[in-house]
């Protein structure tokens, strides 16, 4: 066969596209790896309220994303393209800020990452209900000994999960309401855009966000160090719109099941984190979990999905 042949070029572009998704989503991930541990450096001592800083960070990055749409002069969402824009800002704006705020102000930045260990197996169960992707049996026994893993890990270094408590609770919740939104927005941003996608659910939450902002300011006016304001900067600028711009774009390449394992690594760049800023402990259990996570992860990423979510129908046959 040619090496220059059309067919040869149709079999690297799939490839191709997909290394460009897993690119976007390993530079959506890192940036959120420091979501957990910076909350919880800016709600650990009090100064700000958890509700101001899940609140008042979503406000600054809508505005944000409002210059970025009229510079852009960005086109409307239409239809029931709002809907998905309301299920994106009420999980990943509203509702994961606020739950994980609350839920930090009660437990260690090292339990929150059992959050983010459930996170991806989570979503993939949800976009594979929301799209026609069907992955292979490799890639969901992949994801489910990855979200084993990662939970076991995360759980051990934060001293075993325990009785449920009132935290446990809004992790949970937060879990969910995230997996759901992420599994939308990364539909929605293949015909709205990648860093749209997340800006008009910002845009639209902002009402709420500034209402809730303004009453958390009232009520508990806002303080704290250049390290907590510092912190307080990067929950707004890159965890509330940077990373999502990447994430989302990379869910949008896709595979977005395959995609959305990558996020298997977080807890253990979150907990890494969390041992340089907040010095935590780390013990030899937590390297041996990671190794684990990484390795579920990879073979999710690798494994191919079913070939009605990789390849297109023959022209005669039915789509």
């Amino acid at each position: 066969m040619n090496p220059n042949s059309s067919a040869t070029a149709n079999s690297v572009a799939p490839i191709l596209h997909s290394r460009h998704g897993l690119a976007w989503g390993a530079l959506g991930v890192l940036a959120f790896s420091l979501t957990v541990p910076l909350t919880r450096v800016a709600v650990e001592t009090g100064h700000m309220s958890a509700l101001f800083v899940g609140s008042a960070r979503a406000v600054v990055a809508a505005a944000i994303a409002a210059v970025a749409l009229a510079v852009t002069r960005s086109r409307r969402p239409k239809g029931r393209e709002w809907v998905s824009v309301g299920v994106v800002a009420a999980g990943a704006v509203l509702g994961f800020p606020l739950l994980t705020s609350l839920a930090l102000t009660q437990t260690h930045a090292s339990h929150g990452a059992v959050v983010i260990a459930l996170l991806p197996a989570t979503t993939a169960v949800i976009s594979v209900l929301r799209t026609r992707e069907r992955p292979s049996a490799a890639f969901w026994c992949a994801a489910t000994a990855g979200a084993v893993a990662a939970v076991a890990f995360a759980a051990v270094h934060a001293g075993g999960l325990g009785h449920l408590q009132p935290a446990d609770a809004l992790l949970f919740a937060a879990v969910l309401v995230c997996a759901v939104a992420y599994a939308e927005g990364g539909v929605l941003s293949r015909a709205l855009g990648a860093w749209q996608t997340i800006s008009w659910a910002l845009v639209a939450s902002a009402p709420i966000m500034a209402v809730l902002a303004a009453y958390a300011i009232r009520s508990h006016p806002p303080t704290g160090t250049p390290v907590e304001w510092a912190s307080f900067a990067y929950l707004c600028i890159v965890s509330m719109f940077l990373g999502f711009v990447a994430w989302y774009r990379g869910l949008a390449i896709g595979p977005l099941a395959q995609v959305s394992q990558i996020q298997l690594a977080q807890p253990i760049l979150s907990i890494g984190w969390a041992a340089l800023l907040l010095h935590e402990d780390i013990a030899v259990p937590t390297f041996i979990g990671g190794a684990a996570v990484i390795a579920c992860a990879l073979v999710a990423i690798r494994s191919r999905t079913g070939q009605s979510a990789q390849r297109p129908p023959r022209l005669g046959t039915r789509a």
